[in-house]
């Protein structure tokens, strides 16, 4: 008896109930002594005071069988509506967990549908509640079974407002459409969208039998005067995920869905995404565009999640998808109350602006916009207010190019991509790993390697794309920078071997650190192929900790290569304290780039002044290497396992000529 089942698990009302549930508890092996208590806690008052006072709810649990979905003590909560609609919870069919279909319909006047999906953890959701998997029962009263499901959120049907007794409890998303001032979804208008779509007759889509996703822009998004005229047919389609019901709680990250607008020539793919401080967003992403429909992606925050229809579920979203009709700079306007990039937009405004002016005027920008969160750290919050290392760092996210993920991936095609940014002399560099939907791409500028959480988002003047880092603030160390950076691999592999890299991550000492790149190394195996060998052997750490000892430099404070540029005019030479010896370079700047010149030797700085929190790399094409730093007397080597070996064999062989 379910009734009994709860009445018992809440109150122990009565001393039947109570005994005939301790036998269930008893005789049932999936419900331990355990589960019992969790169960009496999860359970809450309020839910079964609903059930008492709902005679409908009454007469179902004394007459037949039900599944019936129990929210969590913590569930009503958190629940800021007014009103709990206990038949929204129930269904008038007998469900296991591993037998519950797509959808159930539940006792609500109108029977609205239940949804039923997983995600990729197999964990079941009823709407956007999540059933938690060892707390369901089953009872059987008299010959029906009934079964109880807790889960972990108050479902929230599509209700109407009152007044308005002629408009069903369960419609289909078109009569939610025509209809939406008509129920309670927080007063949000769609009167503009739903124009657009009886304009491009398209209220089919909306009425089509199955079960959708729909994704239905709100009033406010149409403000700028001309975007409602750039909803047509194919945008429509583009807001609309045919055959998949997505609740946001049971949503993939950034799992891209085919929208109804996926043909020859014309791809958007739908996907929803969630931020650290929990807003949902979902975004369009024109993967194939044509003359009205650009490629690129398009972001929007869900206003009003999960209005369940009687065809699917409707998101209402704060501006539209597909279309792309913003400059760079209105985009970061838009986010500058409550989006996604505010906190980038106040520090450009706190920084006097100056810097939104410069983006205004280049006709073609691409900019790599830190995240809310990115600008969090500790070591962010200590220069806020120098205003020239700001502007500095700001316009280190600032490129003078259109630059989407398929131009970096070009750029990146045989090599790390360099790109140059507004900043004189500074540079940014990425590095694409995976392909697809999986690829990962990385962007590192002033020391900091950030990866990219959301690419493409399109403008009519370029592009932007977000990162989780500031770049030009450094929060790591030497060695924390090698060990990430796909650039100096091979340095850090041999500074691991040797244990020469155990000192980089010092932060009371400071280092310039002059790091051969990975096609530096490689090229060293070009020019002497024995050394190459040798210096990544295991027998030869020694003499690869000493190499990289001469690329070390400790002194009280790190050197830039403006640093090191001055000093060398000035001085004729720098002489730099290494850990053994010194180490005696001229550095010159030719053409913007910078030239180190050692033992009569031109090495080219491929990226000068990467900042770590205990001093500064400057990343070269070439060691600083000779053949003779890697040569035994002889010609020839003989590992110390060989030695070993051989000093063991005559070890004996003279024994036993001794014995002899």
């Amino acid at each position: 008896m379910l009734k009994a089942l709860l009445l018992a698990l809440l109150c122990a009302a009565s001393a039947a109930a109570a005994a005939d549930l301790a036998d269930k508890l008893r005789d049932d092996s999936e419900l331990s002594q355990s589960t019992a208590n969790s169960l009496r806690r999860l359970m809450p008052v309020r839910f079964y005071s609903l059930l008492e006072s709902n005679p409908i709810a009454n007469s179902t649990l004394s007459l037949r069988s039900c599944t019936i979905f129990v929210p969590t003590n913590e569930a009503f909560q958190r629940y800021k509506s007014k009103t709990a609609h206990v038949l929204y919870h129930i269904s008038t069919e007998a469900f296991t967990q591993k037998r519950l279909p797509s959808y159930v319909s539940s006792d609500m006047d109108g029977n609205p549908p239940l949804y039923i999906t997983k995600n990729s953890n197999g964990d079941i959701f009823v709407n956007n509640a999540r059933i938690i998997p060892s707390l369901s029962v089953e009872t059987n009263n008299n010959g029906k079974r009934q079964i109880m499901h807790i889960i972990d959120e108050v479902l929230e049907p599509l209700t109407v407002k009152p007044g308005h007794s002629d408009v069903s409890n369960n419609p289909d998303a078109l009569n939610f459409l025509k209809s939406a001032e008509e129920f309670n979804v927080d007063n949000i208008g769609v009167r503009t969208y739903r124009s657009q779509v009886t304009l491009g007759k398209k209220e089919s889509v909306f009425e089509a039998a199955g079960q959708h996703t729909f994704l239905v822009p709100v009033d406010e998004g149409f403000k700028l005067s001309a975007r409602s005229s750039l909803v047509d047919a194919k945008v429509i389609d583009g807001h609309v995920i045919p055959n998949t019901v997505i609740f946001t709680a049971a949503a993939q990250h950034d799992d891209p869905k085919t929208s109804a607008a996926f043909e020859d020539l014309l791809k958007v793919t739908v996907s929803f995404f969630k931020q650290k401080n929990g807003k949902m967003y979902v975004k369009s992403n024109t993967i194939v565009g044509d003359a009205k429909h650009r490629e690129g992606v398009v972001l929007a925050e869900i206003v009003k999640a999960n209005i369940p229809v009687r065809n699917g579920v409707v998101h209402l979203i704060h501006r539209p998808l597909m279309i792309i009709d913003t400059t760079v700079t209105q985009f970061l306007q838009e986010n500058a109350e409550n989006g996604a990039l505010r906190k980038f937009y106040e520090v450009i405004m706190d920084n006097g602006g100056a810097v939104l002016d410069d983006i205004n005027n280049l006709s073609e920008v691409t900019i790599l916009a830190p995240s809310n969160e990115a600008w969090n750290s500790s070591n962010i919050n200590n220069i806020l207010r120098d205003r020239n290392k700001m502007r500095q760092i700001l316009n280190m996210h600032i490129i003078k190019d259109r630059l989407n993920v398929e131009k970096i991936r070009q750029k990146n095609a045989n090599l790390i991509a360099q790109v140059p940014t507004v900043n004189n002399n500074t540079f940014l560099y990425f590095n694409v790993r995976g392909e697809g939907s999986d690829a990962v791409i990385t962007v590192e500028g002033g020391g900091v390697n950030a990866t990219v959480i959301q690419a493409d988002v399109a403008q009519t003047n370029g592009f932007v794309h977000i990162i989780d880092h500031v770049l030009g603030v450094p929060y790591t160390t030497l060695l924390g920078k090698l060990e990430s950076d796909p650039m100096m691999s091979d340095t850090y592999k041999m500074g691991q071997f040797s244990h020469f890299n155990d000192q980089l991550n010092n932060t009371q000492r400071r280092f310039t650190y002059f790091v051969p790149r990975d096609k530096g190394w490689q090229k060293t195996e070009l020019d002497y192929p024995s050394a190459h060998k040798k210096l990544f052997m295991q027998d030869f750490a020694y003499h690869s900790k000493s190499i990289l000892e001469r690329h070390l430099a400790i002194s009280d404070t790190p050197f830039t290569m403006k640093d090191l540029v001055k000093i060398s005019q000035e001085s004729g030479s720098v002489i730099l304290p290494t850990f053994r010896d010194s180490l005696n370079i001229r550095v010159e700047e030719e053409a913007g780039r910078y030239v180190i010149i050692w033992n009569y030797k031109k090495i080219n700085v491929y990226r000068p002044d990467v900042e770590c929190t205990n001093g500064i790399i400057h990343v070269i094409d070439y060691p600083l290497l000779e053949e003779k730093d890697v040569v035994v007397a002889g010609g020839s080597y003989l590992p110390e396992s060989s030695i070993c070996i051989i000093l063991g064999n005559l070890i004996m062989i003279t024994v036993a000529k001794f014995l002899n």
